[in-house]
């Protein structure tokens, strides 16, 4: 499960602002810097630069994309137009990945085997690009969603049948769209 939160927690720095518009998590190395250690990825040091910046949201493009091919119902209106080619997605996840080797790592005393990238600039994305890989190809992909809810970009698990929406919040800004359309309908015929 931590691969499935963790890749959609960096789809979800992108996110409605409520005011119409789109909110984004990672506009700076400092908002990246504080996303990481928020996480617990990489070294408590860690200080993200512009170039780590640039990766990482190309990765998020990447993976929302992605995302948006896996959801019944495609992505929401307001994500649909900023989307990459699959292709082009894959490919970006796919090098990223493979960009920095993995180290075999014990753990004790329950002994268990981790496989950690080993350090580097790209450590980063290729963390995340794992995570998203493992979570893609696992059976989590199938609780995917978008939310469907009006400015609404997010993404979310569906831990509920008859969960509709990322938060009750879009839930109610869906049925005051719904309200104000039938409203409009019966006010033009």
């Amino acid at each position: 499960m931590r691969d499935a939160q963790l890749t959609l927690d960096l789809a979800l720095t992108l996110r409605h602002d409520g005011d119409g518009g789109v909110a984004d998590d990672l506009t700076d190395p400092a908002g990246l810097t504080a996303w990481v250690r928020d996480h617990g990825l990489l070294a408590d040091g860690y200080t993200a630069d512009d170039a780590a910046l640039t990766a990482v949201r190309e990765l998020r493009a990447a993976v929302r994309a992605l995302f948006a091919r896996c959801v019944p119902g495609g992505p929401s209106r307001a994500d649909a137009g900023r989307l990459l080619p699959v292709e082009e997605a894959v490919t970006r996840l796919n090098r990223a990945a493979a960009s920095v080797p993995t180290i075999p790592v014990l753990r004790w005393p329950d002994p268990a085997v981790e496989h950690r990238p080993a350090a580097g600039e790209d450590a980063l994305t290729a963390v995340l690009a794992r995570a998203a890989m493992t979570f893609l190809a696992g059976p989590d992909r199938d609780r995917l969603r978008a939310c469907h809810a009006p400015r609404c970009v997010r993404y979310f698990l569906k831990d509920h049948p008859r969960q509709e929406w990322c938060k009750p919040s879009c839930g109610n800004r869906a049925r005051v769209a719904r309200h104000h359309d039938r409203h409009r309908k019966q006010t033009t015929s």
